[in-house]
């Protein structure tokens, strides 16, 4: 677990470089954590004890440069602060809540989300790192790993389920902002796919269609 040194004034969020000049370089590494928010935010509507961050920076240690995550989920922070709403993800603004899952999309070939960056998770205490791997055909695309003992370790099942989260991760083929492929979606503890707004959405729509039509073969004609 990483222990940054104690100083007496740590810089606020407003003082920290939070800006990224370098574009995400492929439309992945915003779609997907984007759509794991947004499943998390109808999922969770009525929880404001939860943050997912998409594509910012987590500010881990004062005398450190940032790291930035594809995505990560937070448990036990506010959702919402202000109206500002957050710039960036510091630790020591956060009471020093670790982020409980970290999400990379590999879209290029560097290494780096299973050396350096997999090192930072470690002396954070990150307890899940998630890996999405489209360009891999020696590594299964979905590596879910644990940390157990200083170490992660890889989770072999699809979904995943994270019990410290209440959720399972994994993926499927799926339509999301009319692009269908293969997408990262969560599930709950029987292994049924949670919805995405836009499913839910042509859900209830079908079930309107149904009771209007059940409304109308009893003699009623429902209200357009």
């Amino acid at each position: 677990m990483l222990k940054y040194k104690s100083c007496k004034h740590l810089p606020p969020a407003e003082e920290l470089d939070y800006s990224d000049d370098t574009p995400a370089n492929h439309e992945l590494q915003d779609l997907i954590p984007y759509l794991l928010k947004t499943i998390l935010a109808l999922a969770w509507a009525n929880r404001w004890d939860w943050f997912f961050g998409v594509d910012m920076r987590i500010f881990h240690d004062p005398e450190e440069s940032a790291i930035i995550p594809d995505g990560f989920l937070s448990l036990g922070v506010e959702r919402f602060i202000d109206e500002r709403l957050r710039s960036c993800y510091v630790l020591w603004e956060e009471n020093d809540i670790v982020p409980i899952l970290v999400l990379e999309v590999v879209t290029k070939v560097s290494g780096e989300e299973y050396i350096a960056k997999k090192e930072t998770y470690v002396e954070m205490g990150v307890l899940y790192y998630v890996i999405y791997n489209i360009l891999s055909r020696r590594r299964p695309p979905l590596e879910v790993y644990r940390l157990v003992d200083g170490s992660y370790q890889l989770q072999s099942e699809n979904p995943v389920w994270l019990p410290e989260i209440g959720l399972g991760i994994g993926r499927e083929r799926g339509t999301f902002q009319g692009i269908t492929r293969e997408w990262l979606y969560w599930y709950n503890e029987q292994g049924q796919r949670l919805l995405t707004p836009e499913e839910k959405l042509i859900e209830a729509e079908r079930r309107a269609e149904r009771l209007a039509e059940q409304l109308r073969n009893a003699g009623i004609e429902p209200d357009l």
